[in-house]
């Protein structure tokens, strides 16, 4: 099983990207993302990880991709590919997207 470790301190960068979408299109977007990443962004250097929500509602779907630096984000969307993908879900529904950084982490003690 592969998973996402989300770290303060790392200088690593999150971009997270929150669409709004009709929730007959919900699925459609993620179908979009998905096949983006898992073609072009996933193999793009810099990139740590891809991670796609949808929520239960069916009204948003969350991107959330973590990145060595931010000009490796930029490099990214400014692939030509990666771009074909981001105006597809765009025409989905409305993005929200920002480059983040880890203010704090906690969990429960055990």
């Amino acid at each position: 099983m592969s998973e996402t470790v989300i770290r303060s301190g790392d200088d690593t960068f999150s971009m997270i990207n929150i669409f709004e979408v009709e929730p007959e299109k919900q699925k459609e977007l993620a179908e979009v993302l998905s096949e983006s990443a898992e073609r072009f962004i996933r193999h793009r250097p810099g990139c740590i990880s891809v991670n796609i929500l949808s929520s239960i509602d069916g009204k948003r779907v969350a991107y959330f991709a973590q990145w060595r630096s931010k000009a490796d984000i930029k490099a990214t969307m400014s692939d030509p590919d990666v771009q074909i993908g981001r105006d597809k879900a765009a025409s989905l529904a409305k993005p929200d997207p920002h480059a983040y950084t880890v203010f704090a982490l906690f969990h429960p003690e055990n």
